[in-house]
């Protein structure tokens, strides 16, 4: 009998404590975002190879991403309560900075980039 009520309390707490993870990831994935979209050329083109920065504002950590064939890139796993400035860089062109607010409430923000504006030095 000891054996059996305790195997039994044993499955309550497992199965609590798998609920309580779940609860941890839905509410982590609530106060997440990504940003993405595409980087073109001044001809409206699809910019291969560009570098496009992403710096949270209050951290000042820079990621980056390399644009793929179809000038794409994406940042995941983004904090919805830090400001963040994106920019994309091809040779010696640049979209300027794009901010990206707190008070922006999207989950997938969509920020398409034009590198058209000469590099300032």
């Amino acid at each position: 009998m000891t054996r059996t009520l305790f195997a039994l309390l044993l499955g309550i707490a497992l199965a609590s404590g798998a609920r309580a993870q779940d609860g941890k990831k839905d509410k982590d994935e609530a106060t997440l975002r990504s940003v993405q979209g595409t980087v073109f050329d001044k001809d409206d083109k699809p910019v291969v190879g560009a570098v496009v920065q992403l710096k949270d504002v209050r951290t000042l950590q820079m990621r980056s991403y390399i644009s793929k064939a179809n000038g794409e890139y994406h940042f995941s796993s983004l904090k919805r309560d830090d400001d963040y400035e994106l920019e994309a860089k091809n040779n010696s062109l640049t979209s300027g900075l794009h901010k990206i607010s707190i008070f922006d409430n999207r989950k997938v923000v969509i920020q398409n980039l034009k590198a058209d504006k000469p590099e300032k030095k």
